[in-house]
């Protein structure tokens, strides 16, 4: 999965017909990236095995779910197993997770190196809801043993197949998250996605928040808050295409329904919310038409992956996913967002 939130820079590449290269920045970090120890802090506190109603699952058995997922991954990661990392990964981190796969040729052999070191969860919170609560998942909250210097992860475990639990996002904050509520028997409350917490609802962050991409904030910029995140956000639309490109192509971005839509949301203690959404978009380079007849666009080496032929457009596709901290007195705040090219036409 890929841990960073980069864009495609793109140069100015001369073929025997003046033409536009196009190429695409790694971002890196080994797949669903964790930390070590298995067993660590839980925010469940004791109860009498009598008195207290049952959960999702128990910490034994989420700790189960955790490990498995550890060694499943780190044996893709290490052989690029698309098909083995499916049975115990979903949602939009496969999406990203798959393209790293398809991708991985292009990269370096340092960032295979690293992509293949085996990780750890560590310093786990174990969020794990009633078993009435309607939930089909639970999540933790963790530390990553592959880059000790980062903020702590969110890492949902979805019941997607019905039978299975399955990562399905894993987002890493840049800034410390609020005190998740729990109740008096150590259980998490979901929140609902359609309910609005302040300015909007969990399930309406992504379309929202795309508007950094499409117009640099005309929008978006009243309605979040200043993060990291949405700063990162704004400068890729002010960049605009790379000196190479200027005068010869424009790019523009356009925001698109994610890969898989559910939104997944928490309860904070003293009434907001912190959300984990998917979101995604499309970047398109086009030439100016004046120079369409003598001009063509050469993808790059990520790009060519999945389409390498020259052409006047290039359309990048990109899955993301992030996390919002939601208040009913504050602007939402997108403290952590991650982007992944999945396909190129």
């Amino acid at each position: 999965m890929s841990r960073l939130a980069a864009l495609p820079p793109r140069r100015l590449r001369r073929l025997p017909v003046l033409a536009i290269g196009v190429t695409t920045a790694l971002t890196l970090t080994a797949c669903a990236t964790g930390a070590d120890n298995g067993g660590a802090d839980t925010p469940t506190r004791s109860a009498s095995p009598t008195s207290a109603p049952p959960g999702l699952l128990t910490k034994e058995e989420a700790k189960k779910v955790v490990d498995n997922y550890e060694k499943v991954n780190n044996r893709a990661n290490a052989s690029q197993d698309a098909k083995l990392l499916g049975t115990v990964e979903a949602g939009q981190i496969h999406e990203q997770s798959t393209a790293d796969f398809e991708q991985w040729e292009t990269w370096s052999e340092k960032d295979q190196k690293y992509y293949e070191t085996d990780f750890f969860y560590r310093d786990r919170e174990y969020l794990i809801p009633a078993a009435d609560s309607g939930a089909t998942w639970f999540a933790i909250k963790a530390h990553s043993s592959a880059d000790p210097k980062a903020g702590s992860v969110l890492v949902v475990f979805d019941k997607v197949d019905g039978a299975t639990y399955k990562v399905v996002m894993t987002v890493y904050a840049d800034e410390p998250i609020p005190k998740i509520a729990v109740d008096k028997h150590g259980y998490v409350s979901p929140a609902d996605p359609s309910q609005k917490v302040g300015a909007l609802a969990p399930d309406q962050l992504s379309e929202s928040y795309e508007d950094f991409f499409e117009t640099g904030g005309k929008t978006a910029g009243n309605t979040f808050a200043t993060t990291e995140s949405s700063k990162g956000s704004t400068d890729v639309y002010k960049e605009g295409v790379d000196e190479d490109l200027e005068g010869y192509a424009t790019e523009k971005f356009f925001a698109k329904e994610p890969a898989h839509p559910k939104v997944y949301a928490l309860k904070l203690e003293g009434g907001g919310v912190v959300a984990l959404f998917p979101t995604a978009h499309t970047s398109e380079v086009m030439l100016k038409p004046r120079y369409m007849s003598g001009f063509d666009i050469t993808p790059g080496p990520t790009e060519s992956v999945y389409d390498d032929t020259r052409r006047d457009v290039v359309t990048d596709e990109f899955e993301g996913q992030a996390l919002a901290i939601l208040s009913p007195k504050a602007k939402p705040r997108v403290t952590g967002i991650e982007y992944r090219m999945v396909d190129s036409r």
